[in-house]
Protein backbone atom coordinates (compact mmCIF):
# COMPACT_ATOMS: atom_id res chain seq x y z
CA UNK A 1 0.00 0.00 0.00
CA UNK A 2 1.46 3.40 -0.91
CA UNK A 3 2.88 5.59 1.79
CA UNK A 4 0.26 7.80 3.34
CA UNK A 5 0.97 11.55 3.17
CA UNK A 6 2.60 12.94 6.29
CA UNK A 7 4.34 9.76 7.45
CA UNK A 8 6.70 10.57 10.31
CA UNK A 9 9.51 8.68 12.02
CA UNK A 10 9.14 10.46 15.34
CA UNK A 11 9.23 7.36 17.53
CA UNK A 12 12.08 4.88 17.06
CA UNK A 13 10.84 1.49 15.89
CA UNK A 14 11.46 -1.25 18.44
CA UNK A 15 13.08 -4.17 16.66
CA UNK A 16 13.41 -7.78 17.74
CA UNK A 17 17.10 -8.17 16.97
CA UNK A 18 17.34 -11.83 17.97
CA UNK A 19 18.15 -13.94 14.92
CA UNK A 20 16.11 -17.08 14.45
CA UNK A 21 17.44 -20.59 13.76
CA UNK A 22 19.70 -21.01 10.76
CA UNK A 23 17.95 -22.47 7.71
CA UNK A 24 19.56 -25.48 6.00
CA UNK A 25 22.39 -24.82 3.58
CA UNK A 26 21.23 -24.43 0.02
CA UNK A 27 17.71 -23.38 0.92
CA UNK A 28 16.25 -20.93 -1.56
CA UNK A 29 14.18 -17.85 -0.91
CA UNK A 30 10.83 -19.09 0.37
CA UNK A 31 9.68 -17.52 3.61
CA UNK A 32 9.57 -20.93 5.29
CA UNK A 33 13.32 -21.48 4.90
CA UNK A 34 14.46 -18.05 6.08
CA UNK A 35 15.37 -17.07 9.64
CA UNK A 36 12.43 -16.79 12.02
CA UNK A 37 13.33 -13.24 13.06
CA UNK A 38 10.97 -10.52 11.91
CA UNK A 39 11.52 -8.83 8.53
CA UNK A 40 13.07 -5.38 8.96
CA UNK A 41 13.47 -4.25 5.36
CA UNK A 42 11.88 -5.62 2.21
CA UNK A 43 11.47 -4.79 -1.45
CA UNK A 44 9.23 -6.26 -4.11
CA UNK A 45 9.49 -6.11 -7.92
CA UNK A 46 12.11 -3.38 -7.66
CA UNK A 47 13.16 -1.79 -10.94
CA UNK A 48 15.65 1.00 -11.58
CA UNK A 49 16.04 2.32 -15.13
CA UNK A 50 18.56 4.99 -16.15
CA UNK A 51 18.13 6.88 -19.40
CA UNK A 52 21.47 7.10 -21.25
CA UNK A 53 20.80 9.14 -24.36
CA UNK A 54 18.30 7.04 -26.32
CA UNK A 55 19.08 3.85 -24.41
CA UNK A 56 17.40 2.59 -21.24
CA UNK A 57 19.83 0.91 -18.84
CA UNK A 58 18.13 -1.50 -16.43
CA UNK A 59 20.24 -1.35 -13.27
CA UNK A 60 17.61 -3.39 -11.39
CA UNK A 61 15.12 -5.63 -13.15
CA UNK A 62 12.53 -6.97 -10.72
CA UNK A 63 14.31 -7.62 -7.42
CA UNK A 64 12.52 -9.18 -4.43
CA UNK A 65 14.44 -9.19 -1.16
CA UNK A 66 13.88 -9.39 2.60
CA UNK A 67 16.41 -8.51 5.34
CA UNK A 68 15.60 -9.93 8.79
CA UNK A 69 16.42 -8.60 12.24
CA UNK A 70 19.83 -9.81 13.37
CA UNK A 71 20.72 -11.23 9.94
CA UNK A 72 24.01 -10.78 8.11
CA UNK A 73 23.27 -10.82 4.39
CA UNK A 74 25.92 -10.71 1.67
CA UNK A 75 24.96 -9.41 -1.79
CA UNK A 76 27.49 -10.87 -4.18
CA UNK A 77 28.09 -9.97 -7.80
CA UNK A 78 30.48 -8.43 -10.33
CA UNK A 79 30.73 -4.76 -11.18
CA UNK A 80 27.59 -3.64 -12.99
CA UNK A 81 25.37 -6.32 -11.47
CA UNK A 82 23.18 -3.78 -9.65
CA UNK A 83 24.54 -4.26 -6.12
CA UNK A 84 25.27 -0.62 -5.30
CA UNK A 85 22.04 0.57 -6.92
CA UNK A 86 20.08 -1.87 -4.77
CA UNK A 87 21.91 -0.85 -1.59
CA UNK A 88 21.36 2.84 -2.32
CA UNK A 89 17.62 2.27 -2.73
CA UNK A 90 17.40 0.13 0.41
CA UNK A 91 19.16 2.91 2.31
CA UNK A 92 16.98 5.72 0.98
CA UNK A 93 19.80 7.35 -1.00
CA UNK A 94 18.02 6.67 -4.29
CA UNK A 95 14.47 5.86 -5.35
CA UNK A 96 13.26 3.05 -7.62
CA UNK A 97 11.66 3.55 -10.99
CA UNK A 98 8.95 1.09 -9.90
CA UNK A 99 8.32 -1.51 -7.25
CA UNK A 100 7.74 -1.39 -3.49
CA UNK A 101 10.08 -0.71 -0.55
CA UNK A 102 9.15 -1.23 3.08
CA UNK A 103 10.86 -0.65 6.43
CA UNK A 104 9.03 -2.30 9.31
CA UNK A 105 5.43 -1.03 9.07
CA UNK A 106 6.41 1.97 6.92
CA UNK A 107 5.89 1.89 3.15
CA UNK A 108 8.75 3.96 1.71
CA UNK A 109 7.79 3.53 -1.92
CA UNK A 110 6.50 7.08 -2.38
CA UNK A 111 8.29 8.71 0.55
CA UNK A 112 9.20 12.37 0.21
CA UNK A 113 12.77 13.65 0.38
CA UNK A 114 12.18 14.78 3.98
CA UNK A 115 10.81 11.37 4.97
CA UNK A 116 13.75 9.58 3.38
CA UNK A 117 16.11 11.93 5.22
CA UNK A 118 14.46 11.00 8.52
CA UNK A 119 14.67 7.31 7.60
CA UNK A 120 18.40 7.56 6.87
CA UNK A 121 19.10 9.67 9.92
CA UNK A 122 17.32 7.46 12.44
CA UNK A 123 17.49 3.93 11.11
CA UNK A 124 20.33 3.38 8.63
CA UNK A 125 24.09 3.23 9.15
CA UNK A 126 26.21 3.37 5.99
CA UNK A 127 29.74 2.10 5.41
CA UNK A 128 31.25 2.81 2.00
CA UNK A 129 34.40 1.68 0.21
CA UNK A 130 35.94 5.10 0.78
CA UNK A 131 35.77 6.37 4.31
CA UNK A 132 34.34 9.89 3.85
CA UNK A 133 35.94 11.19 7.03
CA UNK A 134 36.44 14.91 7.56
CA UNK A 135 40.25 15.37 7.56
CA UNK A 136 40.25 18.35 9.95
CA UNK A 137 38.39 16.39 12.67
CA UNK A 138 39.74 13.68 14.96
CA UNK A 139 38.27 10.18 15.02
CA UNK A 140 36.24 11.14 18.09
CA UNK A 141 34.94 14.31 16.41
CA UNK A 142 34.04 12.45 13.20
CA UNK A 143 31.87 10.06 15.20
CA UNK A 144 30.39 12.91 17.27
CA UNK A 145 28.97 14.41 14.06
CA UNK A 146 26.45 11.56 14.13
CA UNK A 147 25.92 11.24 17.87
CA UNK A 148 25.06 14.94 18.14
CA UNK A 149 21.94 14.45 16.00
CA UNK A 150 20.93 10.89 16.98
CA UNK A 151 18.06 10.11 19.36
CA UNK A 152 19.75 7.54 21.64
CA UNK A 153 23.36 7.25 20.50
CA UNK A 154 26.40 5.53 21.88
CA UNK A 155 29.01 7.89 23.20
CA UNK A 156 31.72 8.48 20.54
CA UNK A 157 34.26 6.91 22.88
CA UNK A 158 32.10 3.82 23.30
CA UNK A 159 31.59 3.44 19.55
CA UNK A 160 35.31 3.78 18.86
CA UNK A 161 36.18 1.30 21.60
CA UNK A 162 33.70 -1.13 20.02
CA UNK A 163 35.76 -1.10 16.79
CA UNK A 164 39.10 -1.38 18.61
CA UNK A 165 40.24 2.23 18.41
CA UNK A 166 40.27 3.16 22.09
CA UNK A 167 43.84 4.45 21.81
CA UNK A 168 43.36 6.32 18.52
CA UNK A 169 40.38 8.52 19.32
CA UNK A 170 42.22 11.82 19.14
CA UNK A 171 44.11 11.08 15.94
CA UNK A 172 43.24 12.77 12.67
CA UNK A 173 42.45 10.66 9.57
CA UNK A 174 45.88 11.38 8.06
CA UNK A 175 47.42 9.81 11.17
CA UNK A 176 45.43 6.60 10.75
CA UNK A 177 45.92 3.63 8.43
CA UNK A 178 43.30 2.77 5.83
CA UNK A 179 41.88 0.03 8.02
CA UNK A 180 41.72 2.34 11.02
CA UNK A 181 39.92 4.97 8.95
CA UNK A 182 37.39 2.37 7.82
CA UNK A 183 36.84 1.34 11.44
CA UNK A 184 36.18 4.99 12.33
CA UNK A 185 33.61 5.01 9.53
CA UNK A 186 32.01 1.88 11.01
CA UNK A 187 31.98 3.44 14.48
CA UNK A 188 30.29 6.51 13.02
CA UNK A 189 27.70 4.30 11.30
CA UNK A 190 26.78 2.28 14.40
CA UNK A 191 27.03 5.07 16.98
CA UNK A 192 23.39 6.04 16.45
CA UNK A 193 22.36 2.40 17.17
CA UNK A 194 20.69 1.88 13.78
CA UNK A 195 18.63 -1.26 13.20
CA UNK A 196 20.15 -1.39 9.69
CA UNK A 197 23.84 -1.39 8.68
CA UNK A 198 24.48 -1.22 4.92
CA UNK A 199 28.05 -1.77 3.74
CA UNK A 200 29.12 -1.08 0.15
CA UNK A 201 32.43 -2.86 -0.65
CA UNK A 202 33.79 -2.11 2.85
CA UNK A 203 37.08 -3.94 2.12
CA UNK A 204 37.44 -2.80 -1.50
CA UNK A 205 40.20 -0.26 -0.80
CA UNK A 206 42.06 -2.43 1.72
CA UNK A 207 44.70 -5.14 1.59
CA UNK A 208 43.80 -8.68 2.68
CA UNK A 209 44.95 -8.48 6.30
CA UNK A 210 43.32 -5.12 6.91
CA UNK A 211 40.14 -6.27 5.15
CA UNK A 212 39.88 -9.23 7.53
CA UNK A 213 40.09 -6.86 10.52
CA UNK A 214 37.29 -4.71 9.09
CA UNK A 215 35.09 -7.74 8.38
CA UNK A 216 35.68 -8.94 11.93
CA UNK A 217 34.36 -5.62 13.25
CA UNK A 218 31.27 -5.79 11.00
CA UNK A 219 30.57 -9.40 11.97
CA UNK A 220 30.99 -8.66 15.68
CA UNK A 221 28.63 -5.66 15.54
CA UNK A 222 26.03 -7.81 13.81
CA UNK A 223 26.46 -10.60 16.36
CA UNK A 224 26.71 -8.54 19.55
CA UNK A 225 24.32 -5.68 18.77
CA UNK A 226 21.88 -7.66 16.63
CA UNK A 227 22.08 -5.09 13.82
CA UNK A 228 20.54 -6.31 10.57
CA UNK A 229 23.47 -6.05 8.18
CA UNK A 230 23.81 -6.18 4.39
CA UNK A 231 27.28 -6.27 2.82
CA UNK A 232 27.77 -5.95 -0.92
CA UNK A 233 30.96 -7.26 -2.46
CA UNK A 234 32.42 -8.78 -5.61
CA UNK A 235 34.77 -10.89 -3.44
CA UNK A 236 33.21 -14.37 -3.21
CA UNK A 237 35.05 -15.65 -0.07
CA UNK A 238 33.47 -12.86 2.01
CA UNK A 239 30.11 -14.59 1.50
CA UNK A 240 31.20 -17.30 3.94
CA UNK A 241 30.61 -15.01 6.95
CA UNK A 242 26.94 -14.51 6.02
CA UNK A 243 23.70 -16.06 7.24
CA UNK A 244 22.45 -15.80 3.67
CA UNK A 245 24.04 -15.02 0.30
CA UNK A 246 22.25 -13.48 -2.68
CA UNK A 247 24.04 -13.37 -6.03
CA UNK A 248 23.08 -10.63 -8.45
CA UNK A 249 23.71 -10.37 -12.18
CA UNK A 250 22.29 -8.05 -14.83
CA UNK A 251 20.07 -6.38 -12.23
CA UNK A 252 18.40 -9.63 -11.17
CA UNK A 253 18.77 -12.13 -8.36
CA UNK A 254 20.54 -15.12 -9.90
CA UNK A 255 20.69 -17.35 -6.83
CA UNK A 256 20.15 -17.41 -3.08
CA UNK A 257 21.54 -19.74 -0.44
CA UNK A 258 21.44 -19.91 3.34
CA UNK A 259 24.38 -20.91 5.52
CA UNK A 260 24.27 -23.59 8.18
CA UNK A 261 27.27 -22.07 9.93
CA UNK A 262 28.92 -18.68 9.53
CA UNK A 263 32.66 -18.70 8.99
CA UNK A 264 34.88 -16.48 11.10
CA UNK A 265 36.49 -13.63 9.17
CA UNK A 266 39.89 -14.83 10.40
CA UNK A 267 39.36 -18.10 8.50
CA UNK A 268 38.78 -16.41 5.13
CA UNK A 269 41.36 -16.46 2.33
CA UNK A 270 41.36 -14.68 -1.00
Amino acid sequence: MPLAPGLHFDVPVQLDSRPGPRPPAGALGSTATRPAARPVLSCEALHKIYRMGEVDVRALDGVDLVLHAGELLVLLGPSGSGKSTLLNILGGLDVPTSGHLRFEEHDLTDASDDELTQYRRRYVGFVFQFYNLIPSLTARENVALVTDIAVDPLEPEEALELVGLKDRMDHFPAQLSGGEQQRVAIARAVAKRPPLLLCDEPTGALDFRTGILVLDVIERINRELGTATAVITHNAPIAEIADRVITLGDGRIQSERASERRARPADLRW
